[in-house]
């Protein structure tokens, strides 16, 4: 919708009615996502503009971090940031006044930010956000053609700012109230699971995403210290919760779960990208038997009050897992039982699909292909032996994999190497153990075709966890894709595991120099009941 004005200036009553409409619609939104959002999409239309973009003020009251938009990436929410005075949007913060350039790029306090893909956009018009002469934040829009904004315009969007100032400070009051409410339905959960028959794992899965839920964290995790209560440098025991938007920030270390689990106090480190990670001890009678970690979002470091809390549910874990000990040894009977039946199935099922070809190929290359799946499907094991529970650090694998294919598929004339990136994703062990044959596939494929006629070579194996997918690339630096992909067996398992077991797709692309294979997988393969068909 676009403005119209009067000869005496003032908007025309089409203008004033959406103005109305975004008030009624923010008078009946509660929570801060909800909000953003609703401003940004309104502004947006009232405007005539391409783009909105709201930055809020974060707790150390000099960084504004991109919270809601129309027009820039989505990726770049919760992580671009500017301080005040810097850009044009900060600088009207700092001069606490509009901002506007028919061509912003050519204005000398323009300044691009990283990963947000506002090339494409001229004009800029930035208005502070205030709350009783304390800013809060900032608000511009932006089009793709160069256009001057009338002072119509600037007073329009002066009057959106007041609205949304307002709408704002209700719906951050209102997060706060809900969360204090989930607060303590968390911690009544907690003392509800104290007092049940459930098994270990089960515990740890529904304290991990209440952890997670309460206090807002990207990821949450339960580390365990060995039987002997000697030993803080176990694995993560087990990950859930709500894992959206994760940074990849590194979870503490063996040594600061030892210190954590040495002193029987809180550890909390501040994180580069305006986070924190937050590690309490799980204890029961002073005898510390692990550690509960969380990872703050971009922006949002833990405070007092979330220390407390997590130290609650901390404690009130501790006696749920003592409790949940005395009735695991059945549940790991069980559990061995049916991974080991899924698995055999697996194993025959590749080599079913093997046996067409057995005639045309060598019995020592048949061998050695069988034994590098079935030790894919070994490493799977290995990390559940060391975590013991349904939930697999799918990294953790990866990198076992790497290091067996390298020692056992190596030519002595090549150096290629093998390197695992980015995010701990967590999977069922049936899902873990598909995905792990798949990589296994593709890095021998790799190897066979990719590195021909070349001294050196590297792969790299990369896991994301984005807002609606699981992504793993494998990717070498060889000599491409050809022309036209010969559909090999073991191509055709991968196609197969991903397509039927992790409900994924597999994609193939060609890279300027070398290959990528990536895989799709949805969120709801983290999910412990995920493929629970089988």
């Amino acid at each position: 919708m676009t403005l119209e004005t009067t000869e005496t200036g003032l908007a025309r009553p089409r203008s004033f009615a959406a103005l109305r409409e975004i008030a009624r619609s923010l008078s009946a939104a509660w929570d801060l996502d909800t909000t953003l959002d609703l401003i940004a999409r309104k502004t947006t239309e009232v405007m005539g503009v391409d783009s909105c973009t709201i930055y809020l003020l974060d707790p150390d009251d000099v960084t504004l971090r991109l919270r809601a938009t129309t027009g820039l990436a989505r990726q770049s929410l919760g992580r671009a940031t500017l301080q005040i005075g810097e850009g044009m949007t900060g600088y009207a913060v700092a001069q606490n006044r509009p901002i506007y350039a028919a061509d912003a790029q050519h204005d000398p306090h323009f300044k691009w930010v990283d990963d947000t893909g506002e090339r494409r956009f001229r004009s800029l018009l930035a208005m502070p956000l205030v709350l009783n002469d304390r800013p809060i934040g900032a608000l511009n829009v932006q089009t793709t053609e160069p256009r001057g904004f009338s002072d119509e315009e600037i007073d329009i969007l002066a009057l959106l700012s007041d609205l949304a100032a307002g709408a704002l400070v209700k719906a951050r009051l209102y997060d706060r109230q809900r969360r204090q409410l989930d607060e303590l339905r968390a911690l009544a959960q907690v003392s509800a699971a104290i007092t049940s028959p459930q098994y270990l794992d089960d515990i740890l899965e529904v304290v991990t995403e209440l952890a997670a839920q309460t206090v807002g964290a990207t990821a949450c995790a339960i580390h365990l210290l060995e039987s002997n209560g000697h030993d803080a440098a176990a694995e993560p025991a087990a990950f859930a919760g709500r894992l959206a938007g994760h940074t990849g920030a590194a979870l503490p270390d063996a040594a600061a779960l030892a210190r954590v689990a040495e002193s029987g106090r809180p550890f909390h480190a501040p994180q580069p990208d305006g986070g924190s990670l937050l590690a309490v001890p799980l204890a029961v009678q002073e005898r510390v038997i692990g550690v509960l970690t969380c990872l703050a979002p971009p922006g949002h470091p833990f405070g007092d009050g979330q220390e407390v809390l997590l130290t609650t549910l901390a404690n009130q874990t501790a006696l749920a897992i003592e409790n949940a000990r005395l009735v695991t040894n059945v549940a790991v009977v069980r559990e061995m039982h049916h991974r080991i039946k899924n698995n055999l199935q697996t194993v025959a099922m590749l080599m079913q699909l093997q046996l067409p070809e057995a005639d045309r190929l060598e019995t020592r290359q048949v061998l050695l292909t069988n034994i590098h799946r079935i030790r894919s499907i070994a490493a799977v094991h290995e990390v559940l032996s060391d975590q013991g529970f349904r939930l697999v650090d799918v990294k953790a694998v990866l990198e076992r994999i790497a290091r067996t294919t390298m020692a056992d598929m190596s030519r002595p004339d090549q150096d290629v190497r093998i390197a695992i990136h980015g995010d701990n994703l967590q999977l069922p062990s049936r899902g873990a153990t598909a995905l792990s044959v798949v990589v296994n596939e593709l890095v021998q494929n790799s190897l066979e075709h990719a590195f021909v006629g070349r001294a050196a070579g590297r792969i790299d194996i990369s896991l994301a966890r984005t807002p609606d997918a699981l992504m793993l690339l494998v990717r070498d630096d060889g000599v491409g894709l050809p022309d036209e992909i010969e559909r090999s067996l073991g191509l055709e398992i991968a196609e197969t595991l991903v397509a039927d077991d992790l409900r994924g797709e597999l994609q193939f692309n060609r890279l300027a120099a070398g290959a990528e294979v990536c895989i799709r997988l949805p969120r709801a393969a983290e999910r412990p009941d995920a493929l629970s068909h089988e």
